[in-house]
């Protein structure tokens, strides 16, 4: 259950905030900062590329990777297939994983490899077999670490991951893997990179704008703002004890909501489910008409349930990277009308005016927040 009261004491919040999880979501601005300058640091814009990659593959544990991923293949759109390199093995632990070039990867491909942690013995034992392929490695890790060293000595290129001047690689690896800052830490260079080569535009000017929308919407939804006229707060409290079914719209809120859904099941333990409009709407219909429809209760309705744990029920969560007035193609109409239809509670969001990139980051500063308040005013909370 959660404990509104919390939503609206700072100071509890910050007590209960044992991994740096808000600390994390409120600096995201300041992480793409000092990302986007390790990355002009390490060379990336001295770089003169002879042409686009064929394809980029991506390799790296976790939630941030998995996210990072996500978002390069939206924005680089048809300019090049993006591809996540699954890991295997047989455990999530770092020295149990392992990856595995495709067969037809080589010399015009292009290996990206963001990781919190670096120890890996399997990303290392990757960077050597693309680079006798002759494919280029770029990875986004800790200085010091085993994976760095091995990206350095096979002529690969190398950023530093952007961390904050109180915290160790360990500490960051063990505890912040999936919070807000991890994302951004990774990704920034990355958008640097991907401008050189053509697949995207992402110049330093609006990786600025970036970092500025992040430390604007931090204002708007940090801890000391009260949960009437915040956003992540107000939504925190609304998924509470819902099964919280993301609907997106745009090419920029797909991962997104998708990472939503990841960040909310990581770091709150809420399963969620994650669709594009407007295939979302026969993907979760039954959802709406079933179990956990809002008026399901199969069961005899003058029966003891006092102590019984209250059935979870279907919230709607529609994302847009854009406002759908004027928008002639939007499904967002349709969405409202099955949800309402079916007596399902819907929240909305959607940036204010501004880039692509912007709009992007908006999206995820907002639900990374909200993911956090829930994570931390949830008695069911992961334990540190």
């Amino acid at each position: 259950m959660l404990d509104e009261t919390l939503l609206d004491a700072p100071d509890a919040l910050a007590l209960a905030d044992h991994r740096g999880l808000l600390r994390g979501a409120a600096a995201a601005g300041a992480r793409v900062r000092t990302a986007a300058r390790h990355a002009a640091e390490a060379g990336i814009a001295q770089l003169r590329p002879e042409g686009r990659p064929r394809s980029v593959l991506v390799a790296g544990p976790g939630t941030a990777a998995a996210g990072v991923a996500d978002l390069v293949g939206a924005l680089a759109g048809a300019a090049a297939p993006v591809i996540r390199l699954q890991p295997t093995g047989v455990a999530p632990a770092a020295g149990a994983l392992r990856w595995a070039l495709p067969g037809w990867a080589g010399s015009v491909d292009l290996l990206l490899m963001p990781t919190t942690d670096g120890a890996e013995p399997g990303l290392a034992l990757l960077a050597e077999q693309a680079y006798r392929r002759g494919i280029t490695v770029v990875a986004v890790a800790p200085r010091q670490s085993p994976l760095a060293e091995t990206v350095n000595g096979s002529r690969g290129l190398l950023v530093p991951m952007a961390m904050a001047p109180h915290e160790t690689a360990d500490e960051y690896a063990e505890t912040l893997a999936a919070s807000p800052g991890a994302l951004w830490a990774l990704f920034t260079p990355l958008l640097a990179l991907l401008d050189r080569v053509g697949l995207l535009e992402a110049p330093p000017e609006a990786l600025e704008q970036v970092a500025d929308r992040l430390d604007h919407t931090a204002e708007r939804c940090g801890p000391a703002i009260a949960t009437y006229s915040n956003p992540a707060k107000t939504l925190a409290a609304e998924l509470a004890d819902t099964l919280p079914l993301v609907w997106t719209e745009g090419e920029a809120a797909g991962p997104a909501g998708r990472r939503f859904a990841a960040v909310l099941a990581e770091l709150a333990g809420l399963p969620a489910l994650a669709a594009e409009l407007p295939e979302a709407l026969p993907a979760h219909g039954m959802l709406l008409a079933g179990d956990y429809a809002a008026g399901a209760d199969p069961d005899d309705f003058f029966r003891d349930r006092v102590e019984e744990q209250q059935a979870l029920r279907a919230r709607v969560v529609l994302l847009r990277d854009r406002p759908a007035e004027g928008n002639v193609l939007s499904a967002a109409p349709a969405a409202r009308e099955l949800a309402l239809g079916h007596d399902t509670a819907i929240s909305e969001l959607e940036p204010e005016e501004g880039t692509p990139l912007e709009n992007l980051a908006e999206l995820i500063a907002v639900t990374d927040f909200a993911a956090v308040y829930l994570c931390l005013a949830t008695a069911a909370r992961v334990p540190d």
